[in-house]
């Protein structure tokens, strides 16, 4: 069982995603890094220094940072496109979708600071439909990590598996959740804690945030298991199958969209297999201005709103 406490201290994954990707570039030759004069947010000042002549800025054009990333793989590298969430997946989703999915280019989609990382810079640069946008384009692999260690996880794999991914890499600070042992596979969940009353399924950003959810509701008695998802897409059917047939309620926890994102996935699967009771905790629209710790609180992405939706489900509200 994990457990997180509000002392536990947290990290910017983005340092673990820019660690991991020089590491692998020392190992790799084929590995380089594609931006969009974001080498700062991306956390790539280092990977510049060490590897000049592997980082490509192409200034703000995320169309044309897709389009090379696409080149790189074609004529064999490894490319790393990284950018801000929010431009990365809405001013290139056609180049997403034609230049690397369809075309199935090994290209690594790296969406920085998701979510509502940017906090007071407003809904121009939240990034909550980037999840559904990159779910409608098929074939393409969506992985969130939920602490440094699924992070570092999520860069090796997607370097490995020779397929076009994307990747949420957070910005907004996280304690580390993930056990020692856990294994990290393709669309595969992680089961944090177990419970036989009701499941909170989590992805990134929220998986902490439903550990101490699950905390919350067994002080009312209610056992609560935590799955973080990591793959929405590949989704782990299994793991959705047996939350519904073994707890019989589910909240889905993520800072995004729940129409077309984790929610919605693990509504599809309860729906068509086993329907039973699922409450999906997201952003319902755009956000007012403040900074990301408030506007989490403000769409009862809590602890405590976590827990509310699940008293509600179950009808213990």
């Amino acid at each position: 069982m994990t457990a997180v406490t509000e002392q536990a201290p947290t990290f910017d994954c983005r340092a673990d995603f820019a660690d991991e990707l020089a590491a692998l570039a020392r190992a790799d030759e084929r590995v380089v890094a594609v931006c969009n004069d974001s080498v700062g947010s991306s956390n790539l000042v280092k990977f510049r220094e060490e590897f000049p002549d592997r980082l490509i800025n192409v200034g703000i054009a995320e169309q044309d940072m897709v389009g090379v990333a696409a080149g790189l793989a074609n004529a064999g590298f490894i490319p790393f496109a990284s950018a801000a969430a929010p431009f990365l997946t809405g001013r290139a989703l056609e180049q997403i979708k034609a230049d690397v999915v369809y075309s199935d280019r090994h290209v690594v989609l790296c969406g920085q600071s998701p979510g509502m990382a940017y906090g007071e810079l407003g809904p121009t640069h939240h990034s909550i439909e980037d999840i559904s946008w990159m779910r409608a384009v098929p074939g393409l692999r969506i992985v969130v990590p939920a602490d440094p260690r699924q992070t570092r996880d999520a860069v090796r794999w997607a370097a490995e598996c020779g397929r076009p991914s994307y990747i949420r890499i957070p910005r907004f600070k996280v304690p580390e959740v993930t056990p020692a042992d856990a294994p990290f596979r393709e669309g595969g969940a992680v089961r944090l804690r177990d419970g036989g009353d009701v499941t909170l399924i989590a992805i990134g950003t929220m998986v902490s945030r439903a550990l101490e959810a699950a905390a919350l509701l067994a002080g009312d008695g209610v056992a609560a298991r935590v799955v973080n998802m990591t793959f929405v897409e590949p989704l782990d059917v299994a793991e959705v199958l047996a939350a519904a047939e073994e707890t019989g309620t589910i909240v889905t926890a993520e800072e995004g969209l729940v129409s077309g994102g984790l929610g919605a996935a693990v509504a599809r699967v309860v729906a068509e297999h086993r329907p039973v009771p699922v409450r999906m905790l997201g952003v319902p629209a755009f956000a007012p201005t403040g900074s990301t710790a408030f506007l989490l609180d403000h769409f009862g992405l809590n602890a405590t709103g976590i827990a509310a939706a699940a008293r509600e489900a179950l009808g213990r509200a």
